[in-house]
């Protein structure tokens, strides 16, 4: 073997050498680019995941989320959110207003013992009702069941000023009315139970839909941030124009329940006689009666609430 072969053999191998060298390094910075690629989209995955669950932890829930709901409004209501409930003969020139919470055990207290006096009166056509509803309980106590309640008030209420007022007598009632301790009315079944004791209610599926679908969560949320309307921190409250009206307080003795209502219901009768006046015999059942046909349908679209404020 020549010289010259030798050197032309070794050169040769050394190229061979040097080639695959190279290739194996292309093949290796290939390799880690991907490594990198791959890494990134992992981290940005994982961030991305991160992200999105950071994003639904920090989105509202529940009632903190129906304050950012569209805002359905009941029928039979009146105001820039529907937070006036205005119920009573459209020919009565002057207006009571009633704030209440239906939890409140005092509450619950008036309208066992006294709420027939006052729908008689609004019956009657001695005055209208404005009510405004507050939920201060559910902060007090903790819980939802004012919310909740006052959200199956404005579906009640979307039937009916009269399906409103049974509506909240019957949750006021002794059948019904919870410990305000213990949230009963956060749940809808219960307030579903209790609606089967009103007629326009029972069975009632657009009523039932409402509820169990929350569609006056918003609505309850709106009417509930009045609290605190024309100074009013607490139920049951009772005003006539800007005045607040003051009931007797029922001394603290022994009597029976029906000595108690008796009691309630004269305390009643007199405030309301002191600041409406004596009510006329001659006009009694002479109003049209809240609810029904003819009157009674809450405020009319266009009429101004005779309140004079929010």
């Amino acid at each position: 073997m020549s010289n010259r072969n030798t050197q032309e053999n070794k050169q040769a191998a050394r190229e061979r050498i040097r080639a695959q060298r190279e290739k194996e390094k292309k093949k290796e910075r290939l390799r880690r680019q991907l490594i990198v690629a791959v890494s990134a989209v992992g981290v940005l995955a994982v961030a991305g995941g991160i992200g999105f669950a950071v994003m639904k932890a920090n989105q509202p829930t529940g009632w903190e989320a129906a304050k950012e709901a569209k805002l359905v409004t009941p029928a039979h209501t009146q105001g820039d959110k529907g937070t006036e409930i205005l119920i009573g003969d459209k020919n009565a020139k002057q207006t009571l207003e009633v704030f209440e919470d239906v939890r409140c055990p005092a509450c619950a207290a008036f309208e066992q013992s006294t709420g027939e006096e006052l729908l008689k009166d609004l019956h009657d056509g001695r005055f209208k009702v404005r009510y405004t509803m507050y939920s201060f309980i559910d902060d007090m106590q903790g819980g939802e069941g004012s919310k909740n309640a006052l959200s199956a008030l404005g579906a009640a209420l979307n039937i009916s000023p009269e399906a409103f007022l049974k509506y909240k007598s019957a949750l006021y009632s002794t059948k019904y009315h919870p410990d305000e301790r213990e949230d009963l009315y956060a749940k809808d079944s219960e307030l579903l139970k209790v609606a089967g004791d009103v007629p326009e209610l029972k069975s009632n599926k657009a009523f039932e839909k409402q509820v169990k679908d929350g569609t006056y969560d918003r609505w309850a949320m709106e009417m509930t941030a009045l609290f605190g309307r024309k100074g009013v921190r607490g139920t049951p409250t009772f005003m006539h124009g800007d005045k607040k009206l003051t009931m007797a307080e029922i001394p603290q003795q022994k009597m029976t329940q029906e000595q108690y209502n008796q009691l309630a219901r004269a305390n009643f009768r007199k405030m309301i006689d002191a600041e409406f006046g004596p009510a006329k015999g001659g006009d009694a059942g002479k109003g049209q009666d809240a609810g029904k046909d003819g009157g009674g349908q809450g405020i009319a679209k266009g009429e101004k609430d005779p309140t004079g404020g929010n």
